[in-house]
């Protein structure tokens, strides 16, 4: 049998041979490609090529919710699923499965097959496959790394801390991302499928011992994107709470915002979570396209208007009694040839509220991004310049020399 099927293969002109397809990916069929597209996600050189997979396939059996289905040999079991009619989305629908990342981390997708809580973007269709899509009995995985502490923090940590000099809080950074960033920065973490899941239970003990083992009070979990696997962050927090139950504990989300609707945060508040890092990556839809590599542009629209509603129900709703917020921007010329485009992003925010903090990220050249320069620090000065005359009053910059705030 023969359908319009891809399939990835390496371009041996543009690999420079830097591991991120065979130590960061994890690649679920080596022997032959299922169209996963993990690979030619991750790829920094844009060293893997989709190409049509015109080899045949036999059909196989599985069975889903116990009813058997006949579907073709060699794809994904999410393929098989959207063959027979099941529809996923890269924005929470009802009656429709979630599969924001497509790259196996963030476990979004993940459904009971063969008796285990497996990714259905990145778990391959084999004969007599038994598929369950009700996975409340199991507990929720995700693939997470980087237990450590750290002497700056993230978007949603106070400036005043940020001067200290030494250690003031723990993070992890959770694996899958919804978002395409050319300029990723942290795209050994966003696209890693390599690693063992843990269940939140499984997370929280290692941020808390890692808090305990470093002496901070700041526990913080960043990305890839955390709210991706709602379930997951629920209880992780709730865990994490459990765990740090003293006054002084701060439970920390650095998120892009794009799925934080008001019902998430009211959860997550619920559960403890004290400070966020909204990072909002633009002002208008082009831009937002631009810096997050989403070319959907009905879904970029939802996407922008989510993270810029989250913020100021943040800020109408919990901040600063309940909630510190932080906000992030990114700059680099490239992406604001035009300085009143950054003025009226300032303008904007000033608008919500004009004293929350606001953290500038400099965007240098990483990932698929690597002929933009990173921004000088006198530039990143007038940037800073710029956002507090638009009616910012505490901005801080991210530069070569470290942050400077207010």
């Amino acid at each position: 049998m023969v359908l319009g099927f891809k399939k990835y293969v390496k371009n041996s002109s543009k690999c420079v041979n830097c591991g991120t397809c065979s130590l960061i990916v994890s690649c679920p069929s080596p022997h032959r490609c299922i169209g996963c597209r993990s690979c030619y996600l991750a790829c920094p050189n844009k060293a893997i090529i989709e190409i049509p997979d015109q080899s045949d396939r036999k059909m196989v059996e599985i069975s889903i919710d116990g009813a058997v289905h006949k579907v073709p040999e060699y794809i994904t079991v999410k393929q098989a699923l959207e063959l027979l009619g099941f529809r996923f989305t890269k924005f929470p629908e009802k009656e429709a499965l979630f599969s924001p990342c497509e790259t196996g981390g963030c476990f979004a997708c993940a459904l009971i097959i063969d008796g285990e809580l497996k990714p259905s973007c990145h778990t391959p269709v084999m004969d007599g496959l038994r598929i369950k899509t009700d996975i409340s009995s199991h507990e929720p995985l995700r693939i997470v790394e980087g237990f450590q502490p750290h002497p700056v923090g993230g978007v949603g940590t106070p400036y005043w801390l940020k001067r200290r000099g030494y250690y003031i809080e723990v993070a992890c950074f959770s694996a899958g991302c919804n978002l395409r960033c050319p300029t990723c920065q942290n795209f050994h973490v966003t696209y890693n499928s390599s690693l063992k899941p843990l269940t939140s239970r499984e997370a929280a003990k290692l941020l808390t011992s890692c808090r305990v083992r470093f002496g901070v009070d700041r526990l913080a979990i960043s990305g890839g994107e955390p709210t991706l696997n709602r379930r997951w962050l629920i209880e992780f927090f709730r865990e994490l709470k459990g765990r740090n139950p003293d006054k002084k504990a701060r439970l920390h989300l650095d998120t892009n915002t794009t799925l934080l609707t008001q019902d998430y945060i009211d959860e997550l508040v619920e559960v403890g979570v004290t400070d966020i890092g909204a990072d909002l990556k633009a002002l208008d839809l082009d831009t937002f396209q631009l810096i997050t590599g989403i070319s959907d542009k009905n879904l970029a629209r939802k996407y922008l208007e989510t993270s810029w509603r989250a913020v100021k129900y943040i800020v109408d709703n919990y901040y600063p009694d309940e909630i510190f917020l932080g906000i992030g921007i990114p700059y680099n010329r490239a992406f604001y040839p035009s300085i009143e485009k950054l003025y009226r992003f300032g303008e904007k925010i000033a608008k919500i509220d004009p004293d929350v903090q606001v953290v500038v990220l400099d965007y240098r050249p990483e990932f698929r991004r690597r002929d933009i320069d990173r921004p000088s620090f006198n530039e990143m000065f007038e940037v800073k310049r710029i956002l507090e005359e638009s009616g910012l009053n505490t901005v801080i910059v991210q530069t070569i020399y470290g942050h400077i705030g207010p």
